[in-house]
């Protein structure tokens, strides 16, 4: 069985595409099991890109939800 991790990566495949296409990607800084709360790092253009934030909500976040339900909420972090 997959770990949520790799879940995670799985969901974030369909994404990064959209992201390197703009110089850009995210990484995976943590989860955490207890709060069920996703830690990621924008990177590259990412990281100073003035839609970040609603890439990570309507973009990212959507994305790793829809394919792993225990997220509950995910967070950027620097």
């Amino acid at each position: 069985m997959e770990s949520i991790l790799d879940r995670i990566e799985l969901a974030l495949v369909d994404v990064r595409p959209f992201l390197e296409a703009d110089k850009g990607n995210i990484e995976i800084v943590g989860y955490n099991e207890q709060t069920h709360v996703l830690q990621l790092r924008f990177l590259g253009a990412c990281k100073t890109c003035s839609m970040s934030a609603m890439t990570l909500r309507a973009g990212i976040e959507r994305a790793i939800r829809l394919h792993v339900p225990e997220v509950h909420r995910v967070e950027a972090v620097s």
